[in-house]
C-alpha cells in the first residue's frame, strides 16, 4: 500500500520531531552534572569527561530544524499539483492560530536547544578561569530536556496545521472528502421494528 503525499510528508514531520525530541531527552541525561576543577598556578582548569551531548544537542537542533522546514512544506505544498492562494489558506481561523503557535513554540524549542548547545560548548572550550574558586559547572540543568519537549510538541502543532491546511484546501477547491454521501437518516431497524 503506497502512502499518499500528505501522509509521507506527516510521517516526515513525525519522524524528525521525534527524534529531535529523543535526542535532546539524551543530551540532557548525558550532560554531566559539573566538570572536574584542576587547580592550577593562578588558574582553575576545568575537565569535563567525554560525553555525546553537544554532539545529541546539534543534531536536535538540526531535527528540529527539518521538522518545522517541513511543516511549513505541508502547508503549502500543492497535493495533486493544485495550488491554493496563502489568503484563502489562512481564512479559516484554526489553521491561523494554530500556524502562529506552531511557529512560535518552534522558535521557543530551536532557542532553548541553541541556548544549552552553545553554553555547554563555551563551558567546554573556555575551561581556564583565574577565580581561584570556580566550580567548572555546565549548561542548566532542564534545558536540553525542556526543549526537547517543546521540540515534540512543535512537530505535534505542524501536524495539526498540516490537517487544516488539508481542510481549507478541499473547502477552497471544493473537493469531496471520499467519504461518502452526507445525508440524513430516515430510519432505523432496532430488534425487527422501525423507528
Amino acid at each position: 500500500m503506497a502512502l499518499s503525499p500528505p501522509q509521507r510528508i506527516a510521517l516526515i514531520i513525525t519522524f524528525f520531531g521525534l527524534l529531535a525530541f529523543v535526542l535532546g531527552v539524551i543530551s540532557e541525561n548525558k550532560k554531566p552534572a559539573s566538570g572536574t576543577p584542576i587547580q592550577g598556578k593562578d588558574v582553575v582548569i576545568c575537565k569535563f569527561p567525554s560525553d555525546p551531548t553537544l554532539a545529541m544537542g546539534s543534531l536536535s537542533l538540526v531535527a528540529l530544524v527539518l521538522a518545522a522546514i517541513i511543516g511549513h512544506v505541508a502547508i503549502f505544498y500543492p497535493y495533486s499539483g493544485k495550488s491554493v492562494p496563502r489568503g484563502a489558506l489562512f481564512q479559516s481561523t484554526s489553521l491561523s492560530v494554530f500556524f502562529v503557535v506552531a511557529e512560535l513554540v518552534s522558535f521557543l524549542a530551536f532557542a532553548m536547544l541553541l541556548w544549552a548547545t552553545v553554553t555547554e560548548g563555551l563551558h567546554r572550550t573556555h575551561n581556564i578561569h583565574h577565580d581561584m574558586n570556580y566550580q567548572c559547572p555546565t549548561a542548566k540543568t532542564g534545558l536540553f530536556g525542556g526543549a526537547a519537549f517543546l521540540a515534540l510538541d512543535a512537530s505535534l502543532f505542524w501536524l495539526v496545521c498540516q490537517m487544516l491546511a488539508l481542510n481549507a484546501r478541499a473547502d477552497y477547491l471544493d473537493e469531496d472528502d471520499n467519504k461518502g454521501e452526507y445525508g440524513q437518516v430516515y430510519a432505523a431497524e432496532i430488534e425487527g421494528s422501525k423507528v
